[in-house]
């Protein structure tokens, strides 16, 4: 049986972690280029819980599904995603 509150808890963490070095260092993930993510898929995504992170929302954004995050945060991942229904 699928946890949906486990799959709504990653998705909020999904919309709110910040790339925490780099180039990126501070933005979103949901605002991380396309092209950062394309390369990332090329090079191999990193281990753990970030690479597992990048590698969902390069086929978030490879599937056209950004859009639709967006508006379940209405421009503000940072308030807990409210619009994500419990």
């Amino acid at each position: 049986m699928i946890d949906q509150k486990k799959q709504r808890e990653d998705l909020i963490k999904l919309l709110q972690t910040r790339m925490p070095f780099g180039k990126y260092k501070g933005v979103l993930l949901l605002d991380l280029p396309e092209r950062y993510l394309v390369w990332y898929h090329a090079k191999g995504f990193p281990n753990g819980k970030l690479g597992e992170m990048l590698h969902a929302m390069y086929e978030i954004k490879l599937n056209g599904l950004e859009d639709m995050l967006r508006k379940l945060t209405k421009g503000n991942p940072d308030k807990k995603a409210r619009n994500i229904r419990k």
